[in-house]
C-alpha cells in the first residue's frame, strides 16, 4: 500500500508500519551497541522478531484492543507502549530492565539460590506500571513467546483482578501484533473515549503542525482500520455463536450502545450470555454499571444470569420496572442497593428494593440509615477535596452535590 518514499515520509513524522500494525511517536532504530547491551543481560538470544522491530524503531506507541483471559477474568490489556532507552518514567526500556534485574536479585536472595545475573523474561512494552509485555529469552519450548503481565488491584475495585496475572499472548512477536485488533471502527466510535483516538489525534497534529499530507494521513488510517474485527458477517450467516472471542466483542458493543434489539439478535444466534465479559463482570453487570438499562433488561429477558449483588453497582437512575426484573431473576435486595438508587435519583426503584428487602429482613430502617450515612460521608469527603482542587471526580462538583442532596432528602 505504501511506496518507499511514503514510508520514508511517514518516518519523518514518527509513524512506522510493522507486522501490519501502526506504531506512532516512533523512535529511531536501536543502535547495535544498545542491542548488545540488552543481549548481555539475557539468558539466551533476543528473539529475531524483536530484533527486527528494534532495527525499525527503538520504541513508540500503539493504539489497539487486546483481550486476554487471566485468572478466570476477561481482561482488557493495555499494550500502548513500546519501551525505549532515553525515555522517561514508564516508557524507559533500561529502567524496566533494571527493575526486573532487581526483582530477580531479591528473589534469589530470599530463596538462598544462586542467580547468574541473566534475565529469562525481557520486558519491552506495556502501559505505565500496571500492564507489561515480555518475551522469553531462554532456550526451551517457550523461547520467543510473548507474555502479558497485569497488576492486581485492591478489593475495592469491583470486577477487577485482585491478584497479579500472567498469560501468553502469542508464540512470537508477529503473532502477538496480529492479536492487536480494533473492536470498533475508530471513525464511528461507540463512545466518547475509544481505541484509535490517540492515533487519530496524533496524525491530525502532524498534519496541522508539521505538514503531513492529508492524503498520506488518510492512507495510514485506512491501513490502520484493516485491524477491525468483523462480527456482523458471522452474525448474519449464523456462525457468530461458534466464536467465543468475537461473540464477546459483539456483546460488549451491544452494551456500549445500549442496543436491546442487538442483544436479542445475539441471543437468537446462539451467542453465550454467560461468563465474564469485562474483568469478572458478566454481561448484566456490565450493562447495569454502564447505565445501559435497555440492554440490561434485554439480557435478563434472554436468560442472562444476574449476580446476587447486581443492584449494588447502580451508577445511574434505574426504573422501578428494571429493579423488579433484576430482583425476580437473581439480584438480592440490600441496604446498599437502596442507597445507591436514592443517590442516583431513582427513588421509585429504591422503594421497590426496600419492599423486597423488608420481606426477608426486619432491620430495614437501621440498615438503610447505616448505608446512607456511609455513602453520604464518602460523598461529602469527595466534595471537600474537589472544591479544594485535590481531587478530580468523574461526577464533578455538581454531580456529587446532587447525589448528596438526594440522600439527605429521601425518606423510606
Amino acid at each position: 500500500m505504501f511506496s518507499d518514499d511514503e514510508l520514508a515520509q511517514l518516518r519523518t513524522h514518527g509513524v512506522v508500519l510493522f507486522a501490519k500494525r501502526v506504531i506512532f511517536d516512533a523512535q529511531p532504530p536501536m543502535s547495535a551497541e544498545q542491542i548488545a547491551a540488552v543481549q548481555a543481560i539475557c539468558a539466551g538470544p533476543i528473539p529475531p522478531d524483536l530484533l527486527s522491530l528494534w532495527r525499525v524503531t527503538a520504541g513508540g506507541r500503539l493504539d489497539y484492543d487486546l483481550h486476554l483471559r487471566m485468572n478466570g477474568n476477561e481482561e482488557s490489556f493495555s499494550w500502548n507502549e513500546l519501551f525505549w532507552n532515553g525515555s522517561d518514567a514508564y516508557h524507559d526500556l533500561q529502567g524496566w530492565i533494571d527493575h526486573e534485574l532487581q526483582g530477580a536479585r531479591n528473589a534469589a536472595t530470599e530463596s538462598a539460590e544462586t542467580w547468574d545475573g541473566k534475565l529469562t523474561l525481557l520486558p519491552f512494552g506495556g502501559f505505565e506500571y500496571c500492564d507489561r509485555v515480555y518475551t522469553v529469552v531462554e532456550s526451551g519450548a517457550d523461547y520467543g513467546h510473548v507474555l502479558a503481565w497485569k497488576q492486581g488491584l485492591p478489593e475495592a475495585w469491583a470486577h477487577e483482578m485482585h491478584e497479579d496475572g500472567m498469560t501468553t499472548v502469542a508464540h512470537d512477536l508477529y503473532a502477538a501484533f496480529d492479536a492487536l485488533r480494533l473492536d470498533e471502527d475508530p471513525l464511528h466510535p461507540a463512545g466518547e473515549y475509544f481505541t484509535g483516538q490517540a492515533l487519530l489525534e496524533y496524525l491530525d497534529d502532524r498534519h496541522q503542525e508539521d505538514g503531513l499530507p492529508v492524503e498520506l494521513m488518510d492512507k495510514v488510517i485506512a491501513f490502520y482500520r484493516q485491524a477491525m474485527v468483523d462480527w456482523r458477517a458471522p452474525l448474519a450467516n449464523g456462525t457468530l455463536g461458534d466464536d467465543g472471542p468475537l461473540s464477546r466483542i459483539a456483546l460488549r458493543h451491544a452494551v456500549a450502545t445500549d442496543d436491546e434489539e442487538l442483544v436479542a439478535k445475539l441471543h437468537a444466534a446462539g451467542v453465550s450470555l454467560d461468563g465474564p465479559l469485562s474483568g469478572s463482570a458478566i454481561a448484566t453487570d456490565l450493562a447495569i454499571g454502564h447505565g445501559a438499562h435497555a440492554a440490561a433488561a434485554a439480557l435478563v429477558r434472554a436468560g442472562a444470569p444476574v449476580a446476587p449483588d447486581a443492584l449494588d453497582a447502580i451508577d445511574s437512575a434505574i426504573s422501578p420496572e428494571l429493579a423488579d426484573l433484576l430482583l425476580t431473576h437473581g439480584a438480592q435486595a440490600s441496604a446498599t442497593a437502596i442507597a445507591e438508587c436514592v443517590a442516583c435519583g431513582a427513588p421509585a426503584a429504591a422503594r421497590v428494593i426496600a419492599g423486597a428487602y423488608a420481606q426477608s429482613h426486619d432491620d430495614l430502617p437501621a440498615a438503610y440509615t447505616a448505608a446512607r450515612d456511609e455513602m453520604l460521608a464518602e460523598l461529602e469527603s469527595s466534595l471537600v477535596e474537589v472544591r479544594e482542587g485535590r481531587l478530580t471526580h468523574y461526577l464533578g462538583l455538581a454531580g456529587l452535590t446532587r447525589r448528596a442532596d438526594h440522600l439527605r432528602s429521601f425518606s423510606l
